[in-house]
């Protein structure tokens, strides 16, 4: 007999932007509000359930938040000493079931940028954006080497760098992590020079200490995984 177990949902949280938002009671809150509880001198809020039809038994909790902004003054500049500044807001919504204050909860969402990082270094490092072949099984082979790739030189770095003991507002990594580009134009792509000396090839660098105490520890991390 099979028994059907039930998971719990995890927290989570979803951004929802105001004008991808085809909701006129959401746009309609927005612009009618006239109270929002503050956060800095940037930020305020307020709360708000969401439902996804007006016979929708459930409701989704979420935080609309507003952020104050220098707007762009258009037209010719004037030569004047004190030049006014018009000041606009924008605005975004997130959704999520985390028990967290909204200023923790926007701490939290914004550092959602390191994901966005990641990406956009296996696309410019590794060549992810590219794609070397008309056949779908030649692109997942290639994809698949750029992300092993990659994780590689992540799991090198994560065992050669001491972690982080506490965690951040934003979620940040616990380590110290540096671009594969950045290691690869101070640790392999360097010159060097090809010597036979009593018979035996040897690559010769120029002395570098601290790429050579850079290189060591990798070396050593990598040995004792092994």
């Amino acid at each position: 007999m099979l028994q059907w177990r039930q998971r719990q949902p995890r927290p989570c949280s979803a951004r929802i932007h105001p004008l991808n938002v085809q909701d006129s009671q959401l746009k309609h809150l927005v612009e009618k509000r006239a109270f929002w509880q503050r956060i800095d001198e940037q930020w305020s809020y307020f709360k708000w359930n969401w439902s996804p039809s007006g016979k929708s038994p459930r409701s989704f909790p979420c935080v609309v938040y507003r952020r104050r902004i220098a707007k762009p003054r258009k037209g010719p500049i004037q030569l004047d000493l004190f030049e006014p500044i018009d000041r606009s807001f924008e605005y975004k919504v997130v959704m999520t079931n985390k028990s967290l204050s909204p200023a923790a909860l926007l701490r939290y969402h914004n550092g959602r940028g390191s994901q966005e990082a990641t990406f956009a270094e296996a696309k410019s490092q590794l060549g992810l954006g590219y794609l070397p072949s008309r056949r779908e099984v030649g692109n997942q082979v290639y994809m698949l080497c750029n992300l092993i790739a990659h994780a590689l030189g992540r799991e090198l770095q994560m065992r050669a760098t001491p972690v982080r003991s506490k965690n951040t507002a934003t979620r940040a990594c616990l380590w110290t992590l540096e671009r594969i580009g950045t290691l690869r134009n101070r640790l392999i792509k360097r010159a060097a020079r090809l010597i036979h000396p009593q018979g035996k090839f040897v690559l010769s660098f120029a002395s570098c200490p601290e790429a050579e105490s850079e290189l060591r520890r990798f070396i050593q991390a990598a040995s004792r995984a092994a």
